[in-house]
């Protein structure tokens, strides 16, 4: 087979052959089922022609029994099997005709049979109005005669040679039929060995050139795929060689950075403090003299809140004598009520109604009385509450002339403070300075050593799977290799 040929047509040939063999047994056997039919049912024919022979020659002995039977008798029951086989005969003598058209020699023996079934009928037709007319004597004679034992002699020599020749028609398909069968046998039998022949050396040859092909190949992919790993493992150990020492450096960078960013970042501290230190220590001065002011500002609060507690405690002795006059409107209220109650029950039925409205009243003049009681209460807290507010806040007045002096004497030491920052302000500038160019530098270094790290490890990664697939291939040549190649070593 052409070398050349992919396993897509040398497949594809395979079963194309198959099929084209597969097609011809078909239609071998089609034809010789198909010719098997067509003589199995002429036999059967052969077989329906001789039974009809039979049924006529039957009918004619039925017919010729029941004439016989009412000359005998002279009952009427014996007419009927003649009339049914009257009957019966020419129906059986038309299908006979009809099964034997393709057979010219039979029709003729057809003809002759008809003339003498008539003939015979007409006899038994004879013998039966004789009978009628009690001319016994004549149908005794004409029964001596032979006439009708003639002619069913003549009769059964006709069917006697078509039963011959209809035999002879059936040894003769019947010797067909089995020609058939056996042809059909051979023809079935030959066609599937010699297609498991062709199919089997068409297989064997496929299966040899696929083999000698795709051994060729899985042996060339074996061999590169061994070169690939070996070249792969090189690559591999050289990868993580050179990753090692990225990492060793990569790790002495990283406390190098680590370090000039702590540095960087104390200097930036202490700049930053001593700056804050000397916007504070400046703004001291002036927190100080605010201070004083607010001071002053809150004595005269404080004033304020004394004047205003005192009007305070005024309103509030105003809020107790108007509780003295609700509390008064309630008591009288709660006399009313009770009033009320005794002219309601004194009004019997009628007064149940308003009974219990003054009584509800009652309630309210008793929750009201009761309510200003606590109001009192809580107005005389109150006023002891101003009163110590006041004595309070004249205390607080004392504190706060104590505590102006004392801002004073903080003011000028704030003064000091200012001229001692500014000077550690400028040296921790210029150290912030230094240690932001060396952490700049140690950052520049250490990305660009990350970077390299980071080629390396891809590097080794990269390395690591193309050994991977490497080994893969090389075990999927070697199962590949085994398939088409049992023998080979593994």
């Amino acid at each position: 087979m052409n070398r050349s040929w992919t396993f897509g047509k040398k497949i594809a040939t395979g079963f194309a052959l198959s099929f084209v063999l597969m097609a011809t047994i078909g239609i071998v056997a089609y034809r010789s089922i198909n010719t098997l039919s067509t003589t199995s049912q002429m036999v059967a024919h052969t077989h329906l022609v001789l039974e009809h022979i039979d049924d006529v020659f039957s009918a004619l002995q039925d017919a010729e029994i029941g004439g016989r039977g009412y000359i005998i008798t002279g009952e009427e029951s014996f007419l009927k099997p003649y009339q049914n086989a009257e009957i019966k005969i020419v129906s059986l003598v038309n299908d006979l005709r009809a099964l034997t058209a393709d057979n010219p020699s039979q029709q003729q023996r057809i003809v002759q049979s008809e003339a003498l079934i008539l003939a015979k009928l007409s006899l038994i037709k004879r013998y039966i109005e004789m009978r009628k007319s009690r001319d016994i004597e004549k149908v005794t004679k004409l029964v001596q005669t032979g006439v009708g034992q003639k002619i069913m002699d003549d009769l059964r020599n006709i069917f006697v040679d078509m039963e011959r020749e209809e035999r002879i028609l059936l040894k003769q398909r019947a010797a067909e039929v089995e020609a058939a069968v056996n042809s059909s046998n051979l023809s079935i039998t030959l066609g599937t060995l010699v297609c498991l022949l062709i199919v089997s050396a068409a297989g064997m040859i496929i299966t040899r050139s696929l083999t000698t092909q795709i051994g060729a190949a899985v042996q060339h992919m074996q061999s590169s795929s061994s070169e690939l790993q070996v070249a792969s493992n090189q690559q591999t150990m050289g990868s993580r060689e050179q990753s090692t020492a990225m990492k060793e450096i990569t790790t002495t960078m990283n406390e190098l950075l680590v370090t000039s960013k702590q540095i960087a970042e104390s200097a930036q501290r202490v700049a930053q403090i001593a700056e804050q230190t000397a916007i504070g220590a400046r703004s001291g001065d002036q927190t100080v003299t605010k201070a004083s002011d607010a001071i002053g500002g809150i004595k005269r609060q404080v004033d304020l809140i004394v004047i205003h507690m005192l009007d305070l405690g005024k309103k509030s002795q105003q809020i107790g004598g108007i509780l003295e006059i609700i509390n008064e409107l309630a008591e009288q209220t709660n006399i009313l009520a009770i009033n009320a109650t005794i002219e309601a029950a004194g009004a019997g039925e009628n007064g149940k109604r308003f009974a219990v409205v003054a009584d509800e009243i009652r309630k309210l003049a008793d929750r009201v009385g009761g309510s200003t009681k606590e109001i009192r209460g809580l107005i005389d807290d109150i006023r002891a509450a101003v009163n110590t507010t006041v004595m309070t806040t004249e205390g607080g007045t004392k504190a706060v002339e104590a505590g102006a002096l004392q801002f004073s004497e903080v003011a000028v030491a704030f003064r000091q403070i200012v001229s001692l920052v500014s000077t550690t302000t400028e040296a921790t500038r210029e150290i912030e300075l230094s240690t932001k160019q060396q952490s700049t530098a140690v950052s520049q270094v250490n990305i660009a050593v990350s970077n390299v790290a980071q080629a390396a490890r891809e590097t080794e990664v990269s390395s690591s799977k193309t050994l991977q697939t490497a080994t893969e291939l090389t075990n999927l040549s070697r199962d590949l290799l085994r398939m088409v190649q049992p023998q080979a070593s593994t």
